[in-house]
């Protein structure tokens, strides 16, 4: 199937140890699952010129392994319960956030840089038995070479070297610490060996504070009400949403982009490495049980500002991505991929992907959702049990039927 664009403060105490793992046991609310697993023997990788990378889809009662190129299913998990995905950070594993903790799926497709080449290889995937602990699994965070963990249970940051989940047989050694109070927060691992944290408790969340690789807090911003969320920009800059506009942290310092409304909620971002510019989803009733937005905003992290783009239709919170050269895309309730210029926020061209579709009241149910990976834009439709792969830059678009309705979709990098 080939379809057309058809246009053209106070100080904050962290505890930090580290130890080895020995047991085991990105969005819009608290979540919580069960699961009943059932794990398959992953066989022995082999290389394989020609082998893709794969995407991992869950559906009501398991999860998926699906190549990206053929848009197969590769293997398919029995998983209780409400699952949600995020990438481990090596281009190999997902985590999924279930029962107990965050479960390591092995999607078995992966590259190994060999001197100015890359070897590619190819295996079965693999639901392992390894799980990191959490009393109620929140945010993955890779970043700056490792992966933070964050428990919205106990407020416990469990950072990690993703490329030690190769073994496959033992949890990586872990770098712990505990926030004060716990709450639904994230945690950004810096460069030098800090870490940006959310602050609050169970009743509200303010704002963000930097610490140093002792746990030892250097700078912080209470501006940021409803924290919720984080991205990356361009120039290592990172973005956190607020409910008064979004809080960006560049070079040390914490600055705030102002909204123009009183309540103007980003609480769901989408960043690049190739543009300055942050796409964050835009809310501005504070009473609503479920808004349905069409405005969505683009913050300029150079300049703190932030432009509002009208999409003329709804969308939601698994709608936002980033194209190949930094595009903002949203995927729209008319069933149209929106492809937005970030630096002029001029609509450049509408991709019709999907019929139309209305967002359902509970946010756990599925609903169409998109990852981008490289110049493929990969949209689920629960509607149709169906896989859509769209090119961002032709707008030729490839699909596939689903055994089963998809929920959540993640890639590996």
């Amino acid at each position: 199937m080939t379809t057309l664009s058809r246009y053209g403060g106070a100080a904050l105490t962290v505890v930090a140890t580290t130890f080895a793992a020995a047991c085991g046991g990105t969005t819009e609310a608290d979540t919580t699952a069960a699961d009943t697993p059932e794990t398959t023997t992953s066989a022995a990788a082999s290389e394989v010129a020609t082998a893709q990378p794969r995407l991992a889809l869950t559906y009501d009662g398991g999860v998926l392994v699906v190549e990206e190129e053929e848009l197969t299913v590769v293997d398919d998990f029995a998983l209780d319960g409400f699952n949600r995905l995020s990438p481990a950070g090596d281009g190999r594993h997902v985590l999924i956030s279930t029962e107990g903790g965050f479960r390591v799926l092995d999607t078995g497709s992966w590259t190994e840089a060999h001197g100015d080449h890359g070897h590619h290889y190819a295996g079965a995937p693999t639901l392992t038995d390894l799980t990191f602990a959490a009393e109620k699994p929140g945010h993955v965070v890779p970043h700056a070479g490792v992966t933070a963990l964050f428990d919205d249970g106990t407020g416990r940051i469990d950072v990690f070297d993703p490329a030690d989940l190769a073994s496959a047989t033992d949890l990586p050694d872990l770098d712990s610490r505990a926030l004060p109070e716990a709450h639904h927060g994230v945690a950004v691992p810096m460069p030098d060996g800090g870490m940006l944290v959310t602050l609050g408790d169970s009743e509200e969340r303010t704002g963000v504070a930097l610490l140093d690789e002792n746990g030892t807090e250097i700078t912080r911003t209470e501006q940021c009400p409803g924290v919720h969320g984080e991205t990356v920009a361009a120039d290592g800059v990172v973005a956190f949403g607020c409910e008064d506009g979004m809080v960006i942290f560049r070079d040390g310092t914490f600055t705030k982009a102002p909204v123009p409304d009183p309540y103007g909620r980003i609480g769901n971002q989408a960043g690049s490495e190739d543009s300055p510019v942050v796409l964050g989803d835009y809310k501005t009733d504070p009473d609503a049980e479920l808004e349905r937005p069409e405005r969505v905003a683009l913050v300029d992290t150079r300049t703190a500002s932030v432009r509002l783009v009208d999409l003329g239709t709804s969308y939601t919170f698994r709608s936002l991505g980033r194209g190949p050269a930094g595009e903002a895309l949203v995927l729209g309730t008319d069933g149209n991929l929106h492809v937005i210029d970030p630096d002029s926020g001029e609509i450049v061209r509408r991709i019709e992907v999907l019929e139309p579709w209305t967002e359902p009241d509970e946010w756990q149910a599925p609903r169409p959702a998109l990852e981008v990976r490289g110049d493929t834009a990969f949209v689920t439709d629960p509607a149709t049990d169906s896989l859509y792969a769209v090119d961002v830059t032709s707008g030729e678009i490839r699909s596939a039927e689903l055994p089963h309705t998809p929920n959540e979709i993640s890639g590996v990098a």
